[in-house]
Order: structure tokens, then C-alpha cells, then sequence
């Protein structure tokens, strides 16, 4: 959560300090306060009037400010920060950072910060594999420094994206990240998400809309606040991105069931936000249908119900968060599942609410407790898997 943090930027001489601009706007778009020390090589790629507009404070780059003897304190900002950010770091500033050359004010500026440091190296591979400068990178990590390497790219040489500097937005992100409630550290959280399908031949099956969005946003909000999740995932085009989802990928309910009820047993916790469907055919055909005379029928057979199962499984020291997406009668249909399923509590939406639901990155919840009921506004689902997990946390 970076809303009111105050973050040195250090901008030095590499072509892609350019960027710096596009981690500004993320920066301050997120709620932060932006001050940019630049080397004087770094002013040779980008202006200090196009940092100082969009930051709105003056850019720092020298020792003395005016001929007067008036100077910029490397120590106050060092104590004023909450990060410091160096983005692009060249391979000359990893070596100055490494071995404390303090010839310029963003090396002062990082020798007297009482605040984390993160460094997103930017340099030709070559230079970025050199022996020296791996060293120095292992040497900053040493001190405690977190080094921003990007996460995908491509080099002719092959190797994926060393070197190049990490995008804005993921170096945005991952400052973030750090920033985040850590309030599930320890915890091992299990989501299911998106639709199940069930095979009425090789070809053709029985669904529904559900995009996984809802499921996959919870299981990022739950690994940014340092759970370990385990995400059982039906057939979806979406990917996790944080390195603490472990993501199983199913089909049809009954390998959701396989897998949920192995995973649950070890689970702090499970959220299951799976469209799964309620029945299956009863006979799958091998080969596919063929059209044939005026109608087909198709007999169907109840699905397992994980919740169900889950919920008599379910130990003193577990939680389990169901969803119910209702049409009509929606909250006593909830409270009807909460109890029938052993549920902690039971997150609501309604096909009423336009646009909140299959497909949608937006979504408008009632959770439905034993005590009572609470009604959120609609919010784009990120902020909607936040309102959920700050629930479930006040239960662990």
C-alpha cells in the first residue's frame, strides 16, 4: 500500500531513464510522494523540468543547490524517506553503491538511508553478467538492498530479459507489494476458481460464464498479505502472477473435488469461489454425437458438493468462505447454504446487479455471517478480494 509513502526515485545514466516517468505516474497515482535525485549523467537522458512537473518538487542533482552556500541534506532525505527506489541503476552506480564512492548526491543520498532500497539494474547483458558487476549485485543484497530484476523478455542470446530494466508497472507493483499487509504470513490458504466442465462427448459439455477473475483476484490478495496459496483452477485463460500461488489445474468438478479435499487437510483456510457445476451426463459418449431425429436427451446426475464435504471436514482451527451467486430469494438462499455447508461466512452477488458478475472486472458482495449481514458498494474485484480477506483475517 503505497498511500502516503514518501519515495526517493534515483534516476542514473542509462537510456532507459525515460521510464522513470512512467514509475512517477504509478507512483503518485498509488498515493505516493515523489522525490527524484538524478546523477548528472542521468540528466543527459531526461530533463529535470519534465521530473520536477510531474513530481511537483524541485529535482535534486548537486551538493549546493545555489553559490550562497545553500545545499540539499542527503541526510534529511535519508531520514525523510520510506524507500528509496534507484530506477534505471547503470552498472557504474552498482559499483559505487557496492564499494561506497560518494562522488555524487543519489550515492550520498543512498549511504545515509534509513529506509529499504530497491534497485532495478538497466545495462547491455554483457555488462549485467560481467563477473563484477553479479558481484556487486550479491554484495547490495548482502546489506539488505532488493534488487528488481525483470520478470520476462526476450535477448537473442536467449537469456530472458537480464539486463533490461523491469517494466514500470511490475517495479510499481513490486514496491506495493512490499508495502502490503503482511497478515496471513505463515498461512496456507486454498482457492478454487472459474466453471467446471462437464464432457457430454469429446466435443461438447456442460458449463457456465465464470471467468475465474473473482477466485484468481483472492488468491493475489492473499499471497501479497504472505499467504501460501494453493489455487485449484477450472478451465481459464488467466495467469497468477505472484510467486506464492501454487496453481492446480482442473476440469470437471470431480478432479476439483480429488484435489480440493487432498489440499484442504493441510489448509488454514479455503475460499471457494468456483462456479462448479451441479450435475454431470450420466453416460459420456466416446465418440461425438451426431444429429440425429427431432431431439436429444441428455440425462444428468448430481456433481459431488465440495463445499459440503469440505465443510464436514472441517477442524475447530479451519475457516471456510462459500459464495452464492443467487436469482431470486438471494440472501435466505445464502443463509440456507451458510448452515447447510458449515460455512465461516458466505459472500453474496446477484445476476440483478448488472455487470457485476460473469466476465465483469467488477463485482458488488454481501457477506452473510450468523450474526448478520454486510453490504459493499460495487468496486472492481481486486477491491472486492480485499473487503473478503479483511474478513477472513479478523477470523484466524
Amino acid at each position: 500500500m503505497l498511500k502516503g509513502k514518501k519515495i526517493v526515485l534515483g534516476i542514473t545514466g542509462s537510456i532507459a531513464a525515460y521510464k522513470s516517468c512512467y514509475i512517477i505516474r504509478g507512483l503518485i497515482k498509488a498515493g505516493a510522494e515523489v522525490q527524484v535525485v538524478i546523477t548528472p549523467a542521468g540528466k543527459e537522458f531526461i530533463t529535470p523540468i519534465t521530473l520536477s512537473a510531474l513530481t511537483q518538487k524541485p529535482v535534486i542533482s548537486d551538493f549546493f543547490s545555489q553559490r550562497d552556500g545553500t545545499w540539499h541534506s542527503h541526510v534529511s532525505l535519508g531520514l525523510w524517506a520510506d524507500a528509496m527506489l534507484i530506477a534505471p541503476c547503470t552498472a557504474s552506480t552498482l559499483g559505487k553503491m557496492a564499494h561506497g564512492v560518494a562522488d555524487n548526491m543519489l550515492i550520498t543520498t543512498y549511504l545515509s538511508m534509513k529506509a529499504p532500497v530497491f534497485i532495478a539494474p538497466a545495462m547491455d547483458l554483457d555488462m549485467y553478467r560481467h563477473p563484477t558487476t553479479q558481484d556487486n549485485l550479491r554484495k547490495l543484497q548482502s546489506f539488505g538492498n532488493q534488487v528488481i530484476e525483470p520478470q520476462s523478455g526476450f535477448l537473442a542470446s536467449g537469456l530472458e530479459g537480464k539486463g533490461r530494466m523491469e517494466e514500470p508497472e511490475r517495479i510499481v507493483e513490486y514496491l506495493d507489494n512490499y508495502f502490503e499487509k503482511k497478515d496471513l504470513t505463515g498461512k496456507k490458504i486454498m482457492i478454487t476458481a472459474g466453471p467446471t466442465y462437464e464432457k457430454i462427448d469429446p466435443v461438447r459439455f456442460i458449463g457456465n460464464y465464470s471467468s475465474g477473475k473473482m477466485g484468481f483476484a483472492l488468491a493475489e490478495e492473499c499471497a501479497r498479505r504472505g499467504a501460501d496459496v494453493q489455487l485449484i483452477a477450472g478451465p481459464v485463460s488467466l495467469t497468477a502472477n505472484h510467486p506464492n500461488i501454487h496453481r492446480t489445474d482442473v476440469e470437471s468438478c470431480e478432479q476439483m473435488y480429488e484435489v480440493a479435499t487432498k489440499v484442504y487437510a493441510d489448509s488454514d483456510a479455503a475460499i471457494l469461489c468456483a462456479a462448479v457445476a451441479d450435475f454431470r451426463p450420466a453416460t459420456v459418449a466416446s465418440q461425438k454425437i451426431k444429429r440425429e431425429g427431432d431431439e436429444l436427451v441428455v440425462r444428468l446426475q448430481p456433481t459431488y458438493d465440495i463445499a459440503a464435504a469440505l465443510g464436514q471436514m472441517k477442524r475447530a482451527d479451519q475457516r471456510l468462505i462459500g459464495f452464492a451467486l443467487e436469482t431470486n430469494d438471494e440472501q435466505q438462499n445464502a443463509k440456507d447454504k451458510l448452515e447447510r455447508k458449515n460455512l465461516d461466512f458466505i459472500v453474496l452477488n446477484s445476476l440483478r446487479n448488472e455487470g457485476t458478475c460473469f466476465q465483469s472486472d467488477q463485482n458488488q458482495i454481501s457477506i452473510i455471517t450468523r450474526d448478520g449481514q454486510q453490504d459493499y458498494p460495487r468496486k472492481p474485484k481486486c477491491d472486492v478480494a480485499r473487503d473478503i480477506i479483511d474478513q477472513l483475517v479478523c477470523r484466524l
